[in-house]
């Protein structure tokens, strides 16, 4: 919902009510199973009540809950869906796909740079991008904030004096690919994120929302590398190695069968011969 330090300031601005009673005591204690928790009014569901949505998020909206310009926000275009929060950000001029979601696990997993989720984008550039120009945005392009990963390219169209061209990344840097386009020498005109991981857009309209299908949740689960299910967080186990229950050893080509000593003598189990008795002593003269 919100960084440890932004909850205290909504509870000590007076935000925060427990059973329509507002709360401005660091620490006060609720069960979120049986009390009531609201922000603004606003009830927020007891953890394990998860929920994710897709927004074709328009241009012109920031992607935050609140903005202190007064922009629009994309808090308001899901108001209907509960309190959740933005999964990465699209720029401000930017359009396209955005994830929100209250899972908090989730969301880390989805932006985690060890999991590379690819975000694919449709974009359009000013002029004619030439064949070394896409090659070197295929092989990485050295920004100022380091060498990118190499992207996928492709040419969707060719204009008069524009070019469409659709980029996968798996970074979630801070304007990447608006960055990687003008490194190369070519201006953004547009620029609307088609998927995210296994999730695409599809024909979703502008300023529209919708939950993501089971079938989607799971592939989002997997893609974070959470387990399966509703949500929880609970990482996935790690992949099964070979079996190392130990085995019985196989006998050897003249070797007698388990459980016989040679010369006949019996064997306790696991092959060994029984130990040998004490010896005789000698009387003494």
């Amino acid at each position: 919902m919100a960084s440890r330090r932004h909850a205290e300031a909504l509870i000590l601005a007076g935000r925060v009510t427990v059973n329509g009673v507002v709360v401005r005591t660091l620490g006060t204690r609720a069960d979120p199973e049986r009390d009531r928790i609201a922000l603004d009014g606003e009830h927020i569901p007891a953890a394990g009540v998860w929920r994710t949505v897709v927004l074709h998020k328009p241009r012109g909206v920031v992607s935050t809950l609140e903005d202190p310009e007064g922009r629009p926000t994309v808090a308001a275009l899901v108001a209907g869906a509960g309190r959740l929060f933005p999964v990465g950000r699209l720029d401000l001029n930017s359009t396209g796909l955005l994830l929100l979601t209250n899972d908090g696990a989730l969301a880390a997993g989805l932006l985690h740079p060890r999991r590379a989720v690819p975000r694919v984008y449709r974009v359009k550039v000013d002029g004619t991008p030439s064949e070394e120009a896409i090659t070197r945005l295929r092989r990485g392009v050295r920004l100022e904030d380091g060498k990118s990963a190499p992207a996928h390219v492709r040419v969707l169209g060719r204009l008069p004096t524009k070019t469409w061209l659709e980029l996968t990344v798996v970074e979630g840097r801070t304007h990447l690919v608006r960055r990687l386009c003008e490194a190369v020498g070519h201006r953004v005109d547009k620029l609307a994120r088609v998927r995210l991981g296994p999730v695409a857009l599809g024909t979703l309209p502008p300023g529209a929302w919708r939950d993501v299908t089971p079938r989607e949740l799971a592939a989002l689960r997997a893609a974070a590398g959470l387990r399966p299910g509703r949500g929880g967080g609970a990482p996935a186990p790690p992949p099964r190695g070979r079996d190392t229950r130990p085995r019985r050893p196989r006998p050897r080509p003249g070797s007698p069968p388990p459980g016989e000593a040679r010369g006949g003598a019996s064997a306790p189990p696991g092959g060994r011969p029984p130990a040998p008795g004490p010896r005789p002593r000698r009387p003494r003269p």
